[in-house]
């Protein structure tokens, strides 16, 4: 299986990182930010770099849906998985529009209520994971997995 993994650096990296038992049995894609702690990471993963910031800034909005729209057509997973920010949802809107699977995991920080990115990807997901308990009252179709940290 071919997975693209998609997420901003930071907590949203180390939670998708966490899910290492899974995507290491599979060929894969990573999209995140180039910062320090994304390339320590992903040392020796393939990987493609993008644009940040994302939050308000419309440019990169438009130049993450580019990227998304070329990485899907090069590299055509047949899964795209996520734990946000706002990176993902140009990924999750092309990906569906492309009839790829996706599968987004809600952050295990957002208790009270629900992400942004989280809320723009539910409807786009084949599958929408939770962390906990209380997050269904904001996703009823979400299956829990319990804490990746």
């Amino acid at each position: 299986m071919r997975v693209l993994l998609v997420s901003s650096s930071g907590g949203h990296l180390v939670q998708l990182h966490r899910l290492s038992g899974w995507w290491r049995k599979h060929e894969r894609l990573w999209v995140t930010f180039d910062t320090a702690d994304a390339v320590s990471m992903l040392e020796g993963e393939d990987t493609v770099w993008a644009f940040r910031p994302t939050t308000r800034n419309l440019r990169n909005l438009i130049r993450n849906t580019v990227l998304a729209w070329r990485t899907l057509r090069t590299f055509r997973p047949d899964v795209v998985v996520s734990t946000g920010a706002g990176v993902a949802f140009p990924f999750f809107l092309l990906a569906r529009l492309s009839r790829i699977k996706t599968v987004y995991v809600e952050v295990y920080d957002r208790i009270e209520l629900p992400t942004l990115t989280g809320r723009l990807c539910y409807p786009l997901s084949d599958l929408f994971l939770l962390q906990w308990e209380e997050q269904h009252r904001f996703y009823p179709k979400g299956r829990l997995i319990g804490r990746l940290l």
